[in-house]
């Protein structure tokens, strides 16, 4: 009966997300609603949609699994859980405070849709190899981190119930697939919010019974010490994290300027002058979430070893959260009900960044590559159509990605956020703040941001030493740096190019929202 109730939810979320995709897929009679809602998100649901598609099932899954195997490894990688968390934290509030309002405002001065759209369009470009270089860029990273969020369907459902992996993978990545095709950019923003709730409940309900089954918190906080003496230190127990290690786990915050799937909620807020209220929530949830999945994976050891979960032989410290619901859901009917909402937040964290990253992924080959290389009198309908049929092909690359059951869901997504961040983030910022980047300077330096994380992760790192750090701190330097030498050497922007970021920054200045900017054009 148990193992009934546990599916019935499940199946009852899932229904429910594709229920929510053929609610709005009426709306979508533009690319710029399916691509972009319209630019009509309230601050709620922007905010609590960007941080639902920026967690994926790294939160859930991912980053309480680090932390666990400090503790069974031995490896004291407490230390990376912390600092990667707390590098994230101060970068997706950096990321609200300077990026989101300014290219909030600038995306619609200069009437762009996607990132490739903003990268092409902010430069004045004329034969898009900018608009092309970007879009290929998103393809090349989002199927691996696509298929980090597909590999979590499987796990989850082969470890509850011992259903095939490839099976329950193909499935839930085809559930995924269904409700972005129906719905685009309106389904996955409203989705995300849904699925934020549940994760957030999910969180909460594993900790409580993390703290209460490992025999209060004083006990369950204090059981990997006992395992890994100076387990809580933030330097490792053996000395192995050095200020440039620490650094390097920082500098995970670096990626939040790349992030296709997250610029885009902010491309599509309705009122840039809410961005503040966007801004609160969206940092206190993250702080507050990724907390608790740290704890999460501590506390869970207690649970693990009571429950006899350690002495299996394929035992998974990702899956930490799901032996826990699995425990729950044994305990009574009505638990295994609450055990299905828990299952249910990890579908949630893996749906919500998967969708997001199918539209983004999307919609650059559509709208980026196709409409503008191939089709350019293309009609809305068939844009849409295109970009819907590459959501169905990034679903099979990703699923052919996301074969291994072995492979580990944080790094594939560590390597993915790198991509991003290196070959995206320096060219956000130099593109809103920066009047003497020109359009060669942009090109070098998201091509050599991009070619240096393969470089640096492949041929550098392996070195080890000062070189054993997270590829994306060097490549983003590199990036920024390439950036700035060639834009100088190349005589800064066109004229056109310089007029329209002075504009830009004139609306800015003057702090004017877009709504009024627009009512005053049109006076």
């Amino acid at each position: 009966m148990n193992i009934v109730l546990v599916v019935g939810t499940i199946v009852v979320y899932m229904v429910g997300m594709i229920a929510i995709g053929v609610s709005v897929s009426k709306k979508n009679k533009s690319t710029d609603v399916f691509y972009l809602g319209g630019r009509q998100l309230g601050p709620f649901v922007t905010a609590m949609s960007a941080e639902a598609s920026d967690m994926s099932s790294w939160l859930l899954m991912g980053l309480p699994g680090v932390a666990l195997f400090g503790v069974i490894g031995g490896g004291g990688t407490f230390a990376e859980a912390f600092w990667t968390a707390a590098g994230l934290a101060v970068g997706t509030y950096l990321n609200w405070l300077i990026v989101a309002k300014p290219l909030r405002i600038y995306s619609e001065h200069i009437e762009a849709n996607t990132i490739p759209d903003f990268f092409s369009n902010r430069y004045g470009e004329k034969k898009g190899v900018l608009l092309a270089i970007s879009a290929i860029i998103i393809v090349i990273f989002f199927v691996p981190y696509t298929a980090s969020g597909f590999a979590s369907v499987g796990k989850l459902f082969n470890t509850l119930f011992g259903v095939d992996y490839h099976v329950v993978m193909i499935i839930g990545a085809l559930v995924i697939a269904l409700y972005t095709i129906l719905g685009g950019f309106l389904a996955s923003s409203f989705t995300d919010f849904v699925q934020s709730i549940i994760m957030t409940i999910a969180l909460a309900v594993v900790l409580w019974f993390c703290i209460s089954t490992g025999g209060g918190w004083h006990d369950a906080i204090n059981a990997p010490n006992k395992i890994v003496p100076g387990y809580y230190h933030l330097n490792a127990p053996d000395g192995s994290y050095t200020p440039l290690t620490i650094i390097s786990n920082f500098a995970w915050g670096l990626g939040y300027c790349g992030m296709p799937h997250i610029l885009l909620r902010f491309m599509a807020i309705a009122d840039d002058k809410k961005i503040k209220v966007s801004r609160r929530i969206a940092s206190t949830w993250v702080v507050i979430s990724m907390g608790v999945a740290v704890l999460i994976g501590v506390l869970g050891y207690a649970v693990a070893k009571n429950e006899g979960y350690l002495g299996m032989s394929n035992f998974d410290p990702e899956r930490i959260i799901v032996y826990i619901a699995d425990t729950i859901s044994k305990i009574n009917p009505f638990a295994a009900i609450i055990g299905g909402l828990i299952l249910s937040g990890i579908l949630a964290s893996t749906m919500s960044t998967a969708s997001g990253q199918m539209l983004a992924a999307s919609s650059s080959v559509s709208e980026n590559l196709v409409h503008r290389f191939f089709y350019k009198d293309m009609p809305a309908k068939k844009g849409i159509l295109i970009a819907r049929i590459t959501v169905l092909g990034i679903t099979i690359l990703g699923c052919i990605f996301a074969w291994n059951p072995d492979s580990s869901i944080f790094r594939i997504v560590s390597f993915a956020w790198a991509g991003f961040g290196a070959s995206f983030g320096p060219l956000m910022l130099c593109s809103l703040f920066w009047r003497k980047t020109n359009l060669k300077g942009a090109v070098a330096g998201v091509l050599s941001g991009g070619i240096m994380i393969f470089v640096w992760k492949f041929l550098i790192a392996p070195l080890g030493g000062v070189f054993g750090i997270y590829e994306l701190l060097p490549s983003f330097i590199f990036g920024l740096i390439v950036i700035i030498i060639v834009s100088l050497a190349t005589g800064g922007p066109d004229e056109e190019v310089a007029k329209k970021f002075d504009e830009v920054m004139a609306v800015r200045k003057s702090g004017i929202s877009i709504a009024e900017d627009i009512a005053n054009v049109e006076k």
